[in-house]
């Protein structure tokens, strides 16, 4: 039903207090119908209170609130003193809209009198006899019916709200929904279309079958279909009235459909499924049994291995009496399952005779389990036969809600967890998301991927509004790209002990921080031993400047998160050491020693800056290696000197020749001599003077290669241990 997304906190005012003075007789005027005092409203409106005032947030006027507390005395007091019944809230009812909700004729009678057009609707659509009909107000129903109102008026609303199949509804649609009984008899003898349908195809017997209280619900259908309510109809899931009834377990709607005669009881819906095959896979014998003495064909599926499945020997053998084939259904053999790891375990389920929960396929069973989890497990499954990984909740767990409304906010093609579909089956919820192969703790000997993970946090963090609540290597998913799977995940607003017990923005530095010591250091430290190390321990025993600098920060987070992990996705840590460097001594300035050059200025060291590993740089190069490339300049004189923008015209300069043939010699000699090993604190002291210079794009990794999913490695000179 569409009426879902149109209830609010408008649909209940909160009163301001009230005031005295000019401009605080409007809300006065609101306070004092809430207050449903007629001295005071009298007053207030005696003194030239502002009758039509509306409160700001959701619209109510005085009338408004007269009408929703059923108060036709103070109703007719606010018209006689210019009260405009046409005024409308923000999601568009006028009070002859609530009215009808109220069903008081009276008020109905005085709102028409005042001129309120009887077919008016609300933004939804909803007029006051769609209202009235909804809340069962038998009596409203006539009377509008008799001024007028369009009984088989169906809703119109906007463009967006049709393309989600909302609208199209009817009064008798709306009754039949609530099992209203008698307010839908009224609408009947009134000329109501059984026949309607709504935008998404549903008749008034079928929103009677989908959400009519079960108590209600057989008087419902029966009243339906004595007015030929067509039985064979299909909605926009081609299900039946019949398929309806057996889903909704509902004995006696089941039976007052089986005695139309001009039921097809073999109808299916757009699985082929029939009503008997939905009645056996739901092990429900007697419907199955009456669905057979109607005429059902038992040729519709695997009944007999089915009801087996469900240990329903009675019922299998009924079946077989009846000629029913015993063929189990199997799986086509050209099925080749995606993944690499868990291939073989996707076949054996693939190829199993399961029911099917909704559209998913799954076996609670150990070898199909990817991972314990706090609740109720992670699982393999086929959701609508695609491989997904299957998070089991009990139903209305606090974590499923959390996970679900984190995983339905992500991006498509984005960094998280693409969430594919949710069934829930006795009692348990299973969330269905992609299927990835490995945790960062499994496949960190093969690729590094902080950048992927940190952009991957942000986008969480900026795009989705959520804080990841326990990240560790075990809940960080690696396929074709990094997913962190949002456990525990929560709203920015009110994170509290949910996500981190230091705050959201301390305890998310620090569990990343400790991600960056964990990854450079190959995982050879437990996580759990690092979770339980000080800050300042982390960082200490971060191998280099880079992953030091790095995890630095994102332990003093400060106030955007954000923002400040956009920048440390740009952080020299992600760089290639050498290439980088190659590229500053690239620089025209540093290759041909320009004379108060700028760049060169900025490069040299100040007096605390004296005690860097590359204050004598030239000892540490090999003399051989030295010799040659001094060489280049022996007819200048201008050999290589102690001086930063030297050293970077010599990284440059060895990064251009040493692949040359006269050269591969001295390869093993020159390439220790210009590694991060030697010069550990060159990168990120280049980085620091000249990040916030004109000289910035020499650093831009716009000039290298950047690893999003295989970190540091693969350069001279640049691979981690």
């Amino acid at each position: 039903m569409d009426t879902q997304d149109r209830h609010g906190p408008q649909d209940g005012p909160r009163p301001p207090s009230s005031g005295d003075g000019a401009e605080a007789d409007g809300p006065s005027l609101m306070a004092a119908v809430a207050a449903e005092d007629v001295a005071r409203i009298r007053e207030l409106l005696g003194r030239g209170a502002h009758v039509n005032f509306q409160e700001p947030k959701w619209g109510w006027s005085p009338l408004h609130s007269a009408v929703q507390r059923d108060q036709p005395d103070i109703v007719e007091l606010l018209l006689q003193h210019g009260a405009d019944p046409g005024l409308r809230k923000r999601n568009g009812a006028t009070p002859l809209i609530v009215a009808g909700l109220q069903g008081n004729v009276r008020v109905l009678q005085l709102l028409l009198a005042r001129g309120a057009d009887v077919n008016e609707c609300d933004a939804h659509g909803f007029t006051a006899l769609m209202e009235a009909a909804g809340n069962g107000r038998v009596e409203a129903l006539r009377f509008l019916h008799q001024r007028g109102a369009r009984v088989n008026l169906a809703r119109e609303t906007t463009r967006e709200q049709q393309a989600l199949g909302k609208g199209g509804a009817t009064a008798l649609m709306d009754a039949a929904e609530k099992g209203h009984v008698e307010a839908a008899r009224a609408l009947l003898e009134m000329g109501a279309d059984v026949g309607a349908r709504d935008n998404m195809g549903r008749s008034a017997l079928t929103h009677a079958l989908l959400s009519c209280p079960a108590e209600r619900t057989e008087d419902t259908v029966r009243l339906l279909l004595r007015h030929c309510a067509d039985v064979n109809g299909q909605d926009a899931e081609g299900k039946t009235a019949l398929i309806l009834a057996v889903e909704r377990r509902h004995l006696g709607s089941v039976r007052a459909l089986l005695e139309q005669e001009r039921l097809e009881v073999d109808g299916r819906d757009s699985e082929g499924r029939t009503a008997l095959l939905v009645a056996t896979q739901l092990d429900l014998g007697e419907v199955a049994q009456l669905l057979c003495q109607r005429g059902a064909s038992v040729d519709c599926g695997d009944l007999v291995g089915i009801a087996r499945r469900n240990y329903n020997n009675d019922l299998a053998r009924f079946f077989l009496s009846l000629g029913a084939p015993e063929r189990p259904q199997v799986p086509a053999q050209d099925w080749r399952p995606q993944s690499r790891r868990w291939g073989a375990a996707l076949s054996s389920l693939h190829g199993m005779n399961r029911p099917m929960i909704g559209k998913l396929k799954i076996f609670l069973d150990q070898d199909y389990q990817i991972a314990p989890t706090t609740e109720g497990g992670l699982y393999l499954g086929l959701y609508e036969a695609q491989e997904v990984a299957v998070k089991v909740f009990a139903v209305g767990s606090r974590r499923a809600r959390q996970e679900l409304s984190c995983l339905q906010s992500g991006r498509p093609s984005s960094h998280l967890l693409t969430l594919y579909g949710c069934e829930s089956h006795r009692g348990r919820q299973y969330v269905c998301v992609a299927l990835c192969e490995w945790t960062l703790e499994e496949y960190l000997h093969e690729h590094r991927v902080l950048a992927t993970l940190l952009a991957a946090v942000r986008e969480l963090h900026m795009c989705c509004g959520y804080a990841h609540g326990d990240l560790q290597p075990q809940n960080i998913l690696v396929g074709e790209s990094l997913c962190p799977l949002c456990v525990a995940a929560c709203r920015d607003q009110g994170v509290g002990e949910i996500c981190f017990p230091q705050g959201h923005k301390q305890g998310l530095g620090l569990a990343l921080g400790r991600l960056v010591l964990y990854v450079v250091q190959n995982g050879d430290v437990p996580f759990k031993e690092l979770k339980a190390k000080p800050p300042g321990e982390v960082v200490h025993r971060c191998p280099d400047e880079e992953s030091k600098d790095l995890a630095r920060q994102l332990l003093r987070p400060g106030d955007d998160v954000g923002d400040l992990l956009g920048r440390l996705l740009d952080h020299p840590f992600f760089w290639p050491w050498q290439e980088t460097l190659r590229n500053v001594g690239n620089e025209s300035d540093i290759k041909s020693r320009k004379p108060g050059s700028r760049l060169l200025q900025l490069l040299q060291p100040g007096p605390s800056e004296r005690h860097t590993s590359f204050a004598r740089w030239t000892r540490k190069i090999h003399k051989g290696v030295m010799r040659d490339m001094n060489a280049f300049y022996k007819d200048s004189g201008s050999f290589y000197k102690n001086s930063v923008g030297d050293l970077l015209k010599f990284i440059r300069n060895i990064g251009e020749h040493i692949h040359e043939d006269r050269n591969r010699r001295r390869k093993s000699e020159t390439l220790p001599a210009t590694s991060q090993k030697t010069f550990p604190d060159l990168l990120m002291y280049v980085y620091r003077k000249l990040r916030d210079t004109e000289y910035r794009g020499a650093l831009s990794p716009a000039h290298s290669t950047r690893w999003p999913l295989c970190g540091r490695g693969g350069w001279a000179g640049g691979t981690r241990p």
